[in-house]
């Protein structure tokens, strides 16, 4: 029996625009399995990011239903939510969000002091070792690169030992060799912490190292991909 971790039930999305409704999602069923990589790939305004944040608990669905793990988002306060999105999930954005007073570790152990939590500075520094951001921890945000802004990003969502890590276009401000080293290294350290990975992209080829891929237009999904090796574009197609 497959375990899912992630699990959409006739999930809608509709804004008003004047007298016209725009269905940015309309009627997703969406899962993913524990431990999964899984790309979420349509062109802008198909409904994608919107898929990611009511799944990360970001926004909240017109209907329908989002389960994470047995717990479903709708019935949770603006409270709990908050505590579920800093406990369960990590988040990689496009634009970082990095605070520009704090240093690289600063930024990066952030969660874990609003959580009033203590900070595993071991795990933390092995973290900052596999990012290459071990050097830089002393470091502002404005000295580095855009490539190790989205290091620094992705460091903070992992220390919080997240089951989930959502990313949204993760690698979208950066040229093309730092594309794929964030990837593989996403990739891989995922792995290694036996973490979900969603990542939201509009390029086929990153799309192409996940196990399944969810091609979605207009707000439904249409085609799901499931590679038989991840970083192969071969794979079975179903069509929905």
């Amino acid at each position: 029996m497959e375990s899912w971790i992630v699990k959409t039930k006739h999930l809608k999305k509709y804004y008003r625009l004047g007298t016209h409704t725009v269905k940015a999602l309309d009627d997703v069923n969406f899962a993913v399995r524990e431990q999964e990589f899984v790309a979420i790939i349509g062109k802008s305004g198909s409904g994608k990011s919107t898929l990611l944040h009511m799944i990360g608990g970001l926004d909240t669905p017109t209907s329908g239903e989002v389960y994470v793990g047995d717990q479903a988002l709708g019935k949770l306060s603006k409270e709990q939510l908050t505590i579920f999105r800093r406990r369960k999930v990590g988040f990689v954005l496009q634009n970082y969000y990095l605070v520009p007073d704090l240093n690289v570790y600063e930024n990066v152990v952030l969660p874990i002091e609003l959580d009033g939590k203590r900070i595993d500075r071991e795990f933390v520094d092995e973290i900052l070792e596999l990012l290459k951001l071990d050097e830089k921890r002393e470091a502002l945000p404005n000295t580095l690169s855009g490539g190790q802004q989205q290091r620094v990003g992705i460091a903070r969502a992992l220390v919080v030992h997240p089951e989930i890590i959502f990313a949204d276009e993760p690698t979208g401000n950066l040229d093309s060799h730092t594309t794929m080293d964030v990837l593989k290294l996403m990739q891989r350290i995922v792995r290694e912490q036996n973490q979900t990975l969603v990542m939201v992209t509009h390029d086929n080829h990153l799309a192409a190292y996940a196990d399944r891929i969810f091609h979605i237009i207009d707000g439904k999904i249409v085609k799901i991909e499931e590679n038989r090796q991840m970083g192969k574009e071969d794979g079975k197609i179903e069509e929905i």
